[in-house]
């Protein structure tokens, strides 16, 4: 019986199509689905693919009886409960930088549509106003971008920024590089200080939650930029409404929120509306064909090589095992915690069943170990049962 997979959230055709040529079975749903909805739907389910809209939590999990693996077919994990994926052996993956172009791309014509006061003119325009005012534009050439998460995104940002005579500071917890003339700020204060326009690019871990807040605005430049195109729950944006409303800060431009709606077409409110310096974007920072297309490809490869390879490169909870392709004999997958003398005792049972390994790799991840063993021939029921027996034991599977 094939293994079946459900895509939510319309996922690309180029996920469904690489899965279904690898002999999967494909289910595709339009929108997100809810707890009540995922413990329905998910038992039978062996590969289940997200976007950002669908919250996998424990007890969700916990009716997926049959689940193997989670596609994130977005840059976060954040969705997902990853320590109850984890403690069920479910292989968590996403596409940390399928995107990034594209949602470089958005905030370079962010900065450019702020500066020249893009959104005021055409608004007027519609409204039948001519205004030919230079006041309040400005070329970005000179002027000071900071970069608040210098990873895949704010180092891409940083060199096209530049490309385009803006100078660049940056800022990150992690020890990052400097790209072409950008220089690291000590602090966010210090970066704050000296910046025109500020774009965010962290993750969404719970300890980012309200990073963002008065404090962070009143400390921004007169007359200073923002842009989220990150996480919505790391910004305050009560705040934001009260320093674009007092003249504080010149615009935004927000493509994330706290709170989105679930599906296409549904009603968006946000304390935001209304301002006509600020952008407001409904979480398209990747979304364009191209990225699109990408991230379906890469996630879709991702949970195929796992399901039918047992390969767990690039999974974000389970030990890094990228084991080629079996090109003949049986695979065998054990996932084990992570204790001493497991790998000689999988071994040894292996030698007395009588089996012939061909290959073997081993890596351990916090409290698992993974151990990959190829062998010449189908693995004896004897050796398949001892190992699932073992006390240690997540599961053990055969490709």
């Amino acid at each position: 019986m094939a293994m079946k997979a459900l895509l939510l959230e319309n996922i690309h055709p180029a996920a469904v199509e690489l899965l279904e040529s690898r002999g999967l079975e494909v289910e595709l749903r339009s929108a997100s689905m809810s707890e009540s909805e995922l413990v329905e739907a998910l038992p039978g389910v062996d590969l289940l693919g997200i976007r950002s809209n669908t919250k996998l939590t424990r007890r969700a999990l916990e009716a997926a009886s049959d689940l193997e693996a989670i596609g994130c077919f977005c840059i976060g994990t954040n969705q997902v409960d990853l320590a109850g994926a984890t403690e069920r052996g479910v292989a968590v993956f996403n596409a940390p930088y399928s995107n990034t172009r594209s949602v470089v791309e958005l905030v370079i014509g962010e900065i450019i549509a702020l500066a020249r006061r893009l959104t005021e003119k055409t608004l007027k325009m519609h409204d039948g106003v001519w205004d030919k005012s230079a006041r309040g534009s400005y070329e970005v050439r000179g002027r000071t971008l900071g970069i608040v998460g210098y990873g895949n995104i704010g180092t891409q940002l940083s060199n096209l920024a530049e490309s385009m005579g803006m100078r660049v500071v940056f800022f990150d917890t992690a020890d990052r590089p400097a790209h072409g003339n950008a220089r690291r700020m000590r602090s966010l204060e210090e970066l704050l200080e000296v910046a025109d326009v500020v774009s965010l690019h962290v993750d969404g871990r719970p300890g980012n939650a309200g990073f963002f807040g008065a404090e962070q605005f009143e400390a921004m430049k007169p007359g200073a930029m923002f842009i989220n195109a990150s996480r919505g729950m790391v910004v305050d944006d009560v705040a934001l409404r009260d320093h674009l409303l007092s003249g504080h800060l010149a615009g935004a431009a927000i493509d994330v929120f706290p709170v989105e709606p679930k599906a296409q077409g549904d009603p968006f409110e946000s304390v935001l509306r209304g301002l006509d310096n600020v952008i407001l974007t409904p979480h398209v920072g990747g979304s364009t064909q191209e990225a699109q297309e990408e991230i379906g490809w890469f996630v879709a490869g991702k949970l195929a090589g796992f399901a039918l390879e047992g390969s767990t490169a690039l999974s974000v909870n389970l030990p890094t095992v990228a084991a080629p392709p079996p090109s003949s004999g049986q695979r065998l997958g054990f996932l084990h915690e992570n204790v001493p003398g497991v790998l000689a005792k999988v071994n040894a049972l292996l030698a007395e069943e009588g089996d012939n390994v061909t290959g073997q790799l081993l890596s351990t991840r916090d409290g698992l170990g993974y151990v990959v063993t190829d062998a010449t021939q189908p693995l004896s029921p004897g050796s398949l049962d001892r190992l699932r027996d073992d006390e240690h034991c997540l599961w053990v599977r055969t490709w």
